[in-house]
């Protein structure tokens, strides 16, 4: 039995898709900055072997989430549960820096456009959830 796996195969697998492939292409590399050199992009700096664990944990929680959210990229059982942990981490990411932003004050453009486009790819998951079909 030989079974081939495309990405897409239509338009509508292309719309279905194209937020999961532009959050691996981000979150993995930001995975890795966060547990290596926060302080590269982003104005951290870790202290203590607790924090540095708490970051390489993220990088961990971050790398798991791609790879479930490639699995929905290259085989469809996995698209509708790629697309609602997608949606799920990006509005969470996305509301928690909206609640940062009232509590904390304005962070640095990288995390106001993070909050930008984490919003936008989790809303735009809930709108593909809601026209895939059943």
């Amino acid at each position: 039995m030989t079974y081939k796996t495309k990405m897409f195969k239509t338009k509508q697998d292309f719309i279905a898709k194209i937020h999961l492939i532009i959050s691996v292409c981000i979150v993995i590399p930001v995975s890795f900055v966060y547990a290596f050199n926060p302080g590269f992009k982003f104005n951290i700096q870790l202290q203590t072997i607790d924090e540095h664990n708490f970051f390489k944990a993220i990088m961990g929680l971050y790398i798991g989430f791609s790879m479930l959210w490639l699995l929905g990229i290259f085989k469809q059982q996995f698209l509708k549960t790629a697309i609602v942990t997608n949606f799920v981490f990006m509005l969470g990411l996305g509301f928690g820096r909206l609640l940062s932003f009232f509590i904390d004050g304005t962070p640095t453009f990288g995390y106001q456009f993070g909050t930008f486009a984490e919003l936008f790819l989790g809303f735009y998951g809930v709108w593909v959830l809601t026209r895939l079909k059943k």
